[in-house]
């Protein structure tokens, strides 16, 4: 088989392949605990964030984008949604060709791409939108003589740096280098940078956009919190008579503490207590109100691509265009699909077809897009137009498109049928056969055309359909003794009415015994036809 290298040119270390995958440990470089840091984040600090990640260390920058998701519920569900209008699509395999070969590494591939690991991986790799990248590790499983992944962790994006020149090259931290990190081995990971902006892939993370909003957000509730404490609940004030003992002052004072909590108490008939209804703070209320919706409709925005699915808005006459939008905008959804297509390709796809079928020249297609009903309908009419005039198309292409499997070799080095044919419902019968039945069953009234009017038998066709064939055959030589006495007298004839005088004297010189046994021979098998085919009825 060769070397085998992957896509950048790099052999694939098949020992390699079959070690334990990096693991964490307690004291180590790479360790499971993590702490946060968004507790208590000011401004000040988010900016510093934010700036040091744009280095070869993204560590806090992670761990933010961590705690983001943790703390702000809108943050979390939006991006939910994000993920799972990628992770709700089903994968489909294009095969390179309708060759032999390539329809059987395209059936290994679907196989493979159908495994539970491979179809969970998805939600995994997915993570890489808020935080700019995500790594999978690869567990190959070779007991059946074959290369197969049994399993996708994810690994925590903490274990990696970027490398210090390009700030491009994803390495993983380990001891053996702390200060570089280590190069990652083909066919060991999945990694998945999706391509929200340009520029360096760590600033493509949607966590670093929402970070402001949340921070303005987490103020907001903050200060609301304490706006609804002071002016949330009404003043209880405790009123005693001017003879009211100093025991009956600590039971008033007791009475008033406690009642917010008891919502009950007891004092003597002398004493009274008034609830007074705080001030309604000017509108505070509303502004904290309308700041943390707008913050949330900023997130959807950036998140999703719009507002009308994620934040409930009257907005009067029409105010049920959200039933208009999709829950990811459209766009969105298909360049995350596209993007986590192309990953599956080169970090998964290329290294299994390698490792069992060796180097290839073209590869199975992975696609991943939302099929739109009206296209697939548009598709099948198209064709079922077009293919009959000639346009030649791969069957492989229609049944990828639809979703259909590729249908089984029957031999090997046999190959399925490669383009798709106008088909019939009957056999044609070859140019030189036409006039013979090609169902015995069809032995009586078989279709014998004038040779004027050869076609195709089409399954419509019935039996009084293929007597009128029988008869109309050598109608002809049949017809021309007729034909020709009727021509010559009107060749003879001065006008129309000599023609019609002499017309019935015709009868007479006529000799139409061809004509007459052809009649009486289709009229007696037309009536053994229908006594054959009539129901007996009691």
């Amino acid at each position: 088989m060769g070397v085998i290298v992957d896509m950048y040119g790099e052999p694939y270390d098949q020992a390699e392949l079959t070690r334990e995958l990096p693991q964490a440990s307690l004291t180590g470089i790479r360790q499971v605990w993590q702490g946060t840091v968004a507790g208590g984040m000011t401004p000040e600090q988010l900016t510093a964030v934010l700036e040091s990640s744009i280095g070869w260390d993204p560590t806090n920058y992670l761990r933010l984008a961590e705690d983001m998701e943790e703390r702000e519920g809108h943050y979390y569900s939006v991006l939910g949604t994000r993920k799972l209008a990628v992770e709700s699509i089903d994968v489909i395999v294009e095969a390179a060709s309708d060759d032999a070969a390539d329809v059987k590494i395209a059936d290994a591939v679907r196989e493979m791409m159908a495994l539970d690991c491979v179809d969970q991986s998805r939600a995994d790799l997915l993570d890489a939108l808020g935080k700019s990248y995500s790594v999978g590790g690869i567990r190959w499983d070779t007991s059946e003589k074959q290369w197969q992944p049994m399993a996708i962790e994810y690994m925590d994006p903490t274990w990696f740096m970027f490398d210090r020149a390009t700030l491009r090259e994803l390495r993983l931290r380990d001891e053996a280098d702390p200060i570089n990190g280590l190069q990652l081995k083909p066919a060991r990971y999945i990694v998945h940078r999706p391509r929200l902006k340009s520029g360096l892939p760590i600033r493509n993370g949607l966590a670093r956009i929402a970070a402001f909003a949340f921070i303005c957000k987490a103020y907001a509730l903050k200060d609301w919190l304490a706006f609804c404490e002071v002016f949330g609940m009404p003043v209880r004030v405790g009123k005693y008579g001017a003879n009211a003992s100093a025991k009956d002052v600590a039971t008033l004072r007791r009475a008033v503490a406690n009642i917010g909590t008891d919502a009950a108490c007891v004092i003597p008939e002398s004493m009274k207590i008034d609830f007074v209804e705080s001030a309604k703070g000017n509108g505070g209320a509303d502004v904290f109100e309308r700041l943390c919706n707008y913050l949330d409709r900023q997130m959807s925005k950036i998140v999703l691509g719009q507002t009308m699915t994620a934040d409930a808005q009257s907005t009067g006459l029409g105010s049920n265009n959200a039933s208009v939008h999709n829950e990811v905008r459209g766009d969105i959804r298909d360049a995350d699909c596209k993007q986590l297509a192309t990953t599956y390709q080169h970090y998964l796809v290329k290294p299994f077809v390698d490792l069992n079928f060796g180097p290839q020249k073209k590869y199975p297609k992975i696609i991943i897009k939302q099929p739109d009903p009206e296209d697939l309908k548009q598709l099948t009419d198209s064709l079922a137009a077009l293919v009959p005039l000639g346009l030649e198309v791969e069957q492989s292409v229609v049944r990828d498109k639809l979703g259909l499997p590729d249908p089984a070799v029957a031999k090997e080095g046999d190959a399925p049928i490669k383009l798709l044919k106008p088909q019939t419902t009957a056999a044609i019968p070859p140019a030189d056969r036409l006039d013979e039945p090609t169902d015995p069953a069809q032995a009586i009234g078989a279709p014998r055309r004038a040779t004027n009017s050869r076609q195709p038998q089409l399954a419509t066709q019935d039996e009084i359909d293929n007597l009128v064939d029988l008869a109309m055959d050598g109608w002809e030589e049949q017809m021309s003794p007729i034909v020709g006495a009727v021509e010559k007298l009107a060749q003879e004839s001065a006008d129309e009415k000599e023609f019609l005088q002499k017309l019935p004297l015709l009868l007479g010189e006529v000799e139409p015994s061809a004509l007459v046994a052809a009649l009486a021979s289709a009229t007696f098998k037309a009536r053994g036809l229908g006594d054959a085919t009539d129901k007996t009825q009691v």
